[in-house]
């Protein structure tokens, strides 16, 4: 599995179709990994894009760090995955908390991004959704081993759920992830959306405690259109065909070649 040094840090990546034209980054939520894409989404990417995977720092095969959980630090780990791979510019497709990560992003670098996909991203002032990463976790493995490994014929044994395990573990237990979440309360509400003119797609589940977020965001940002999935906040897992398909369609705006029909 490729592990770059980006900063000073071991992370691991994944990537298909390196010569396409454009490039998609896909950043995973908290306590997951980049399999959120792998399987499913990513190979509809990949028929038109360069696409991008990489595990979050201290998630799947990446370096454990204590700390530098906070919007700010994990921005800057994707401009910098960026720079290693020397991507000028690229679409952001973010979930969960990397919904949140991939909006910071986007307003710190917004030459660096082309057309921004926000999934489920939770308002972190919201006391439900301040739980949410929390509540999801377990249920992302149950999903996981029900739907993902089904669908991928990929089977996750005890030594892989035990692993999974172990990283929660170290995230809740032995780093500032909870207190650098606390930290980006008013996140959300602190953003001047004016300053946010790219293209933006919000996927939200039709049955997810973050849609209404997903609804307010719509509203918030000039350039954006809103898509409710069938399910709740692991829509990725629970519809990753109709997820990347409709990326694929929203992203196919700005390139010519692709179809306007997946096949």
């Amino acid at each position: 599995m490729p592990i770059i040094s980006v900063n000073n840090k071991k992370v691991h990546i994944q990537e298909l179709n390196k010569g396409a034209e454009q490039t998609v980054v896909l950043i995973h939520g908290m306590f997951s990994n980049l399999s959120i894409y792998y399987f499913n989404i990513a190979p509809i990417l990949a028929e038109y894009f360069h696409v991008v995977m990489y595990d979050l720092k201290s998630h799947g095969m990446s370096e454990r760090f204590a700390d530098g959980y906070d919007l700010e630090n994990m921005s800057s780990d994707v401009l910098a995955l960026m720079d290693v791979l020397e991507i000028e510019k690229a679409h952001l497709v973010g979930y969960s908390f990397g919904g949140l990560i991939a909006l910071k992003t986007a307003l710190k670098s917004p030459n660096r991004i082309e057309q921004l996909i926000v999934i489920e991203a939770p308002d972190p002032q919201d006391e439900k959704a301040r739980n949410i990463i929390d509540e999801y976790s377990k249920e992302f493995l149950e999903h996981y081993v029900a739907n993902f490994t089904d669908t991928t014929k990929v089977q996750m044994g005890k030594r892989q759920m035990e692993k999974n395990h172990r990283m929660y573990e170290f995230l809740f237990n032995q780093t500032s992830i909870k207190e650098d979440m606390v930290k980006e309360k008013h996140f959300l509400s602190e953003i001047d959306f004016s300053e946010l003119k790219l293209s933006t797609l919000l996927m939200y589940g039709e049955n997810s405690n973050c849609r209404p977020t997903g609804e307010w965001l719509k509203v918030q940002i000039g350039k954006s259109e809103l898509q409710l999935i069938h399910g709740d906040h692991n829509i990725p897992i629970q519809e990753p065909v109709l997820i990347a398909e409709t990326i694929a369609h929203f992203l196919s705006k700005s390139l010519k070649t692709l179809s306007q029909n997946h096949g």
